[in-house]
């Protein structure tokens, strides 16, 4: 159906208030209601889905209407805390509906941190006690779904799940233009030039750790150095952590996204706190999720910078030039860490960019015995 197909069973349902994380499943209509926020409907994107679920029991209390929280499946765990104990009729009994991309369905090919979360989903929605059903492919089905899920939440008082799989919603998803020049995989190439032989990366998931991977396949180089966390979203940095405070004698260096960063900013407390003067922060802001279709953030209103100063950080810098790039990288491997960068760059990659054709069990293979040669 059409994303306009869709709107109007969700109008019909006086259902206009939608928050959550994108997901590429429904890229299209993720892009219809970002062009559409404000005439009609309200969207709201979050930094994660239990925020995204928060965000929905905020606007029921205000309102008494229901909200509709859309997420990938990837991102259902991240909602079991808030559905538990705060939607769940047995606490504060609040109804929505969570409009999930599936990922990983049985039967077609995905990415590996897609297969266990696309097998077990429905198994998940059911001990938690969510009824679901899955979106029709034609509009009038899928109205009828919808208007049968709203009644079923507000009866209820509770959650209950649309299912979406890929192909559903017809559209383009647009990614919004830019002034920037720099790309993220350009800006890789001179980061990873001028990382010390014994540096280890770890790249956060999507795009980046995808560009990290070719990189070293055109070099010719060994993936060793990089742990790339295909999935995991905003988790990098942690990872990083952990590394760091075990082989303080190498250098770690995140290369992480402004979406990932967001999703779990507590992240850099725990940093500030360890303070390891070995790990290096980098932060690709582009303001978008650039592997779901190039969803706006809100990050163009954070300087990472200074919030990273704020957790306790040594220090922060941005770069959006080559030369910009080049000379503030060099001074923070120069200097103690932990430090944080951030490199304004353009959205998007290029369309032939491949995935890394190894597997996420070698990778870490390699990694642990990279790093078990190290101080």
């Amino acid at each position: 159906m059409t994303c306009e197909e869709l709107w109007a069973a969700f109008r019909a349902e006086g259902l206009d208030f939608f928050t959550g994380v994108p997901d590429s499943t429904f890229a299209p209509w993720m892009a219809f209601l970002s062009a559409n926020n404000g005439q009609g409907l309200t969207d709201l994107a979050a930094s994660n889905e239990g925020e995204a679920v928060a965000l929905a029991a905020g606007y029921h209390l205000a309102t008494g209407k229901v909200g509709v929280v859309y997420m990938q499946n990837a991102g259902l765990g991240n909602t079991v805390n808030p559905l538990t104990s705060l939607a769940d009729p047995e606490v504060y009994a609040i109804p929505m509906i969570l409009m999930i991309g599936w990922r990983g369905q049985p039967g077609r090919k995905d990415e590996p941190q897609h297969v266990k979360m696309g097998r077990v989903m429905r198994p998940l929605l059911d001990a938690l006690e969510i009824p679901w059903r899955d979106l029709p492919a034609a509009a009038d089905p899928a109205a009828a779904v919808i208007a049968e899920l709203r009644a079923l939440a507000l009866r209820a008082s509770a959650p209950v799940a649309l299912i979406v799989r890929s192909g559903i919603v017809e559209g383009r998803a647009v990614a919004p233009a830019s002034d920037r020049s720099l790309t993220r995989e350009q800006a890789l190439e001179w980061l990873l030039e001028l990382l010390p032989a014994a540096a280890v990366s770890v790249a956060t998931t999507g795009k980046t750790s995808r560009e990290v991977f070719e990189i070293r396949e055109r070099r010719g180089e060994g993936h060793e150095r990089d742990f790339l966390t295909v999935g995991s979203m905003g988790l990098a940095s942690a990872i990083a952590l952990g590394v760091a405070l075990q082989k303080p004698g190498a250098k770690v260096v995140i290369l992480d996204g402004d979406g990932a960063m967001l999703m779990h900013t507590g992240n850099l407390a725990a940093i500030g706190r360890a303070a390891p003067a070995n790990l290096y922060h980098v932060v690709f802001d582009n303001g978008v999720h650039d592997s779901t279709g190039g969803q706006r953030l809100a990050s163009a209103s954070v300087d990472f910078g200074r919030v990273a100063e704020a957790f306790g950080y040594a220090g922060g810098a941005a770069a959006e030039t080559e030369d910009e790039l080049k000379a503030a990288a060099r001074s923070m491997l120069a200097g103690r860490g932990p430090f944080l960068l951030t490199v304004r760059v353009r959205p998007g990659a290029r369309k032939d960019l491949g995935r890394p054709t190894t597997t996420p069990v070698r990778n870490k293979t390699e990694l642990m015995k990279f790093l078990g040669a190290l101080k």
